[in-house]
């Protein structure tokens, strides 16, 4: 009997596990809600393989000597970020590290299309006065999106999926990426980032955080482009260099922004702090502010997503376990 671990689990998870232990009866999975760090290590003891979905990150070197002295062999992640990961840490201890790249790009792409609509056509200005009862019209004539320039930084699985969105309604594709994928260029036309940044009248991004994108966009870059410019983060928190994009926004250099993640999510989202405080200064500015909107990184939450999230990780796991090679392994 092959026994797993799933850390961190969402109850959404635990419905298809379920299902999908009825087609695997060698296999046992036990869950918790704790996320994996030094403190909660000790429960994989005895387990032949672990998963885990989480923002806060990994880095005491404990945590992977003891995952290598239990016999463990491999760290799944039910998500793509691995940034949570210290892959040399990893790698020293013998421990496979794999994502789950792409389990469902459409569903990021969809919440980019939905934030973009929502300040584009003003909605969350219109909102407010409603509920003030203010039904005058002043300040909310819009734009048309076939009109409009969107810009995509990464254009990979995700990216691609967004292009694809925004060139059916008629919008004009740019995207900047090191890859240049032939089977995109009916849907984009690559181009540097200055041009996206200049040019573009919707930037979105969906870089993978490295040492290379650690505040991409800071202040520099939200003065190259236009007043007029609406700004998307679905991918990272730390891509951006969150205080120049409150002074941006502060000071109209850029029109507005749509943001599924921020800095310091981690101790945060999937929180309930209806009748409590929390503590992240940036989040309640932008909270405050009128030409910005925060979802709580629910982009990827489809029922598509976490069905394939879960599934994925799992075949994932028992590949590894069974000393042969997933094509999802990060190092």
């Amino acid at each position: 009997m092959i026994k797993i671990l799933m850390y961190n689990i969402m109850d959404d998870e635990k419905i298809v596990v379920t299902e999908w232990l009825k087609h695997h009866h060698d296999v046992q999975i036990d869950w918790n809600t704790v996320t994996l760090n030094p403190d909660t290590v000790d429960l994989a003891n005895g387990y032949d393989g672990i998963s885990t979905e989480q923002d806060n990150l990994i880095d005491d070197p404990i945590v992977y000597e003891k995952l290598h002295e239990f016999g463990i062999k491999q760290i799944t992640l039910r998500i793509t970020g691995y940034d949570t990961i210290n892959l040399p840490l990893a790698t020293q201890n013998n421990l496979k590290v794999t994502n789950v790249p792409a389990y469902s790009p459409r569903s990021v792409s969809e919440m980019v299309l939905a934030q973009t609509m929502w300040l584009l056509r003003n909605l969350h200005t219109t909102q407010q006065r409603v509920q003030n009862h203010d039904f005058t019209w002043d300040g909310l004539q819009s734009r048309e999106i076939h009109d409009l320039t969107v810009g995509i930084i990464g254009a990979g699985k995700i990216g691609s999926e967004v292009a694809r969105i925004f060139k059916a309604l008629g919008a004009t594709v740019l995207a900047a990426d090191p890859i240049h994928r032939p089977e995109l260029n009916s849907v984009l036309t690559y181009v540097d980032h200055e041009t996206i940044f200049k040019t573009a009248d919707i930037i979105t991004t969906h870089t993978p955080l490295l040492d290379s994108t650690y505040h991409l966009f800071d202040a520099a870059v939200f003065q190259q482009m236009k007043p007029s410019t609406i700004f998307i983060n679905a991918s990272r928190g730390s891509v951006v260099d969150t205080p120049a994009l409150i002074t941006a926004l502060k000071n109209h250099t850029i029109a507005a922004a749509g943001l599924d993640t921020i800095e310091g999510e981690a101790d945060i989202f999937s929180n309930d702090f209806s009748t409590t405080d929390f503590n992240n200064a940036y989040l309640k500015t932008i909270m405050a502010l009128p030409n910005a909107i925060m979802t709580p990184h629910i982009g990827f939450y489809t029922d598509n997503a976490i069905r394939n999230m879960v599934e994925i990780s799992l075949h994932d796991m028992l590949t590894i376990i069974a000393g042969k090679t997933s094509e999802h392994e990060l190092n």
